[in-house]
């Protein structure tokens, strides 16, 4: 018997997800009264919030709350930051980890200076094209700087859609998702109210299931497979921190901080095991990442020079 040709794609979207519409309302009644006061919910500043938001990427609020403002003081535009040599943000960057995001915010500074006046685009695509931004980031920036109704899908929120559809969602899917259910004229507090419900009651671990405004709306309730635990971008476990090559760059850095470093005194901020040629290596990739600039046996950080130390 011969069968009718099938459109791969009628077949995917027979298979979307239905958006849980039903928990927008009793979350927009949450809200009101748990919304977290965070100093860069008080801006719409687009430097500001991307600030803020390069800061948060795998680093506490609680962390961040300490130095966002001390970083926004220091560089309040773009402007400010791009003049600043790079290690200056970078000192600045101190205790805050991962301090590739201190380049990268440096050289979107430059950009956004060179190529758009020192004002942060509004539109996806010319963000999507600035160092250090990503999906995430440039929604983010779109959603609480222009207040566009866009939807901002982070591993808090794309648990919250995995458990109220009651499936293992693939990022395209959890974005769809997430579109879907943006309340017209309300991004700005409908994303900050799913945040802010990702830590107070679904969390990650123990969720609040009998506190829930939403339970009713929720396929998961708590019972069973937790359909976030397969989900695409869901943060699983993270990577060792201590005796990682990762701790070696923070020491080497944080070393940098405070002067301009001989090569072979690198050796001693190596791990136990680590040879001459390990914390070479790992030096190496500092001054790929543009974190430091070696010179006549010594490390130093970017632009030291034009800072005059």
């Amino acid at each position: 018997m011969s069968r009718l040709p099938v459109d791969p794609a009628a077949v995917e979207s027979c298979t979307e997800p239905t958006p849980p519409h039903d928990v927008v309302g009793p979350l927009l009644l949450w809200v009101r009264t748990e919304l977290r006061d965070l100093p860069w919910r008080n801006t719409r500043d687009p430097w500001h919030v991307l600030v803020s938001e390069t800061m948060l990427q795998q680093t506490q609020v609680s962390r961040v709350i300490e130095r966002y403002h001390e970083f926004v003081d220091r560089f309040p535009t773009a402007t400010a930051c791009a003049d600043a040599p790079t290690s200056a943000v970078i000192e600045l960057w101190a205790g805050l980890g991962y301090n590739r995001r201190a380049v990268n915010l440096w050289r979107c500074a430059r950009l956004v200076v060179d190529e758009h006046k020192g004002r942060l685009p509004a539109d996806l695509d010319s963000l999507l094209a600035l160092p250090g931004i990503g999906p995430y980031t440039a929604r983010a920036i779109l959603a609480f700087a222009f207040e566009h109704d866009v939807a901002v899908v982070d591993t808090n929120v794309g648990r919250l859609l995995a458990r109220w559809s009651g499936e293992s969602l693939k990022a395209r899917q959890a974005q769809t998702m997430a579109d879907a259910l943006i309340p017209e004229g309300s991004g700005w507090l409908w994303n900050q109210a799913l945040f802010d419900f990702a830590v107070a009651i679904c969390t990650k671990r123990d969720p609040d299931c009998r506190a829930c405004p939403v339970a009713d709306a929720c396929a998961w309730k708590g019972v069973g497979h937790d359909p976030a635990v397969t989900s695409a971008g869901v943060s699983g476990k993270q990577s060792r921190f201590i005796g990682s090559e990762r701790q070696v760059r923070g020491r080497i850095v944080a070393a940098l901080r405070n002067g301009p470093l001989p090569i072979e005194e690198l050796l001693a901020l190596g791990r136990a095991n680590d040879d001459e040629s390990d914390v070479v290596r790992i030096a190496d990739s500092l001054v790929a990442d543009g974190l430091a600039v070696r010179s006549a046996g010594r490390l130093t950080l970017p632009g030291h020079q034009q800072s005059g130390t």
